[in-house]
């Protein structure tokens, strides 16, 4: 089964690991990955972190031999799209965002402006005040096209689910009354870039997670196939209940080989 595709666009959380917790059927789903030559690219909503910093985490915590190439990010994608819609006279753009997602940007030629940006771009930003929503606003409302890197409303982590790119998004969305152009999973625009950067196929590659609502529906909306792992956020019992299921459903990625 490992072999029926020629490329595997795969999720972290809830697939490769659980938090801070190991999955040791993800370690070996890898290892089969690599031994048989098998491209793949880990594809994360996450734009607080670098691939290098994705990488680092997979290498230290989970012992995956993972480099930052087989790590593509919401951040990366967004970079990439502007990269592509942008010309060089319009290269002003104003980042609500951690680190991972203003070095992706600012790594392909624009400027941070905040007075007459040509773009605002939104995510998860750990340290978000009044005055950046004011700038971001202020901005969208002169004509700055408005960009939301994914729309995940929250996030686990030890204490519970924090707030997420999408509740940060949803403020802009509030105070300029319009919508954002979402990016990331489960949105197409990640999926066309991934696409890209593993240089395949719609019909070659397949998206592997454990949440229907974001990874397998990414795959959905693509048109690609979609390999569901029980490993993490989505049920039997939700997943029962949708119209349209996934390609394939497994308990653990061991089933995979």
């Amino acid at each position: 089964m490992i072999s029926s595709y020629g490329g595997y666009l795969i999720d972290l959380d809830g697939t490769i690991y659980r938090g801070k917790e190991k999955i040791p059927a993800a370690k070996k789903f890898i290892e089969r990955l690599q031994y048989n030559n098998i491209p793949f690219l880990f594809l994360t909503n996450n734009t607080t972190k670098t691939p290098e910093d994705v990488a680092k985490n997979l290498r230290d915590n989970h012992e995956i031999k993972a480099e930052a190439s087989n790590v593509y990010t919401a951040a990366l994608a967004t970079a990439d799209y502007l990269d592509g819609i942008a010309d060089k006279n319009h290269r002003k753009v104003y980042i609500i965002g951690e680190l991972g997602l203003k070095r992706a940007i600012l790594s392909k030629g624009f400027e941070m402006e905040e007075d007459h940006p040509d773009f605002v771009v939104a995510g998860l930003d750990y340290d978000v005040t009044y005055h950046k929503f004011e700038i971001a606003t202020l901005a969208i409302k002169k004509g700055a096209k408005f960009i939301g890197t994914n729309a995940d409303t929250n996030l686990p982590n030890e204490r519970g689910l924090v707030p997420g790119a999408g509740s940060v998004i949803a403020l802009l969305e509030r105070s300029t009354q319009q919508k954002a152009l979402y990016i990331g999973k489960p949105e197409t625009i990640i999926m066309e870039k991934a696409l890209d950067v593993i240089n395949l196929q719609k019909n070659q590659v397949v998206m592997v997670g454990d949440n229907y609502m974001t990874d397998i529906s990414a795959g959905i909306n693509f048109g690609i196939d979609t390999l569901l792992v029980y490993t993490g956020v989505s049920t039997k019992d939700v997943v029962a209940k949708k119209e349209i299921k996934p390609t394939h459903e497994i308990d653990s990625l061991d089933e995979w080989q």
